[in-house]
């Protein structure tokens, strides 16, 4: 697949790794820096969704997504484990669900903004499942950098693929590519923000923020390797 991600904001905390550690599978190890584990929230949009080589399916093609993630490493190789996605668009919903093995939720989003100003709404919907919600103001602060390799800011988002499990436990392995992130210092009003409730977890202080106006990738299918 091919796609787009706009206007993305990364919010990370820094947690106990005891708080996350029951909920990462057998064959995944939750990954940590100085001790402590990080969640992240990322309200972003996605754009020009479509199979590499093929032109874009109408209707499918540009949705707003909510991602709720953390860290973790399998044979040394580290990636993102996602505790839920939020997407506005129910086929691309059960898509991933089927395909992908990602814990995907139906749910109402409105993301609109420019410039140094982006507005945020996400109310999950999804039959069944657990509660959440986000709305933030947010936008960028300076100028775009390239995170240092070996910072923070390198280890948080320099990740080029994500885990998943299926219903039997089998964990799977998605590569994805990208060139380094274009990182910007950034600002965020956040007045809702249940997205970690699903968990248990609540979120305590000030985040770690970052804002990425936009970023071209490609991901492969998935890759059973446990």
């Amino acid at each position: 697949m091919a796609m787009d991600w706009d206007d993305l904001l990364f919010l990370h905390w820094p947690v106990a790794p005891e708080s996350l550690a029951q909920f990462i599978p057998a064959g995944l190890q939750l990954d940590t820096r100085d001790g402590k584990a990080w969640i992240s929230v990322v309200p972003f949009r996605m754009s020009h969704v479509r199979p590499r080589f093929l032109p874009r399916f109408p209707g499918l093609h540009a949705f707003a997504e909510l991602n709720v993630r953390t860290y973790v490493v399998r044979g040394g190789i580290p990636g993102v484990w996602f505790f839920s996605l939020d997407a506005e668009n129910p086929v691309a919903v059960r898509a991933a669900r089927r395909f992908f093995h990602l814990p995907y939720f139906d749910a109402d989003m409105v993301a609109t903004g420019s410039g140094d100003q982006y507005r945020y709404q996400s109310l999950r919907t999804h039959t069944g499942a657990a509660p959440a919600g986000f709305a933030a103001e947010y936008g960028p602060t300076g100028p775009v950098y390239r995170a240092a390799d070996g910072s923070l800011d390198d280890w948080l988002t320099a990740r080029y693929c994500f885990y998943a499990a299926d219903d039997e436990g089998g964990i799977y392995r998605t590569n994805v590519h990208h060139k380094p992130w274009r990182l910007q210092p950034a600002w965020a009003k956040v007045s809702l923000n249940t997205m970690t409730e699903q968990i248990g977890l609540p979120l305590e202080g000030e985040p770690l923020l970052q804002f990425a106006l936009k970023t071209e990738v490609v991901a492969w299918l998935p890759e059973r390797v446990a």
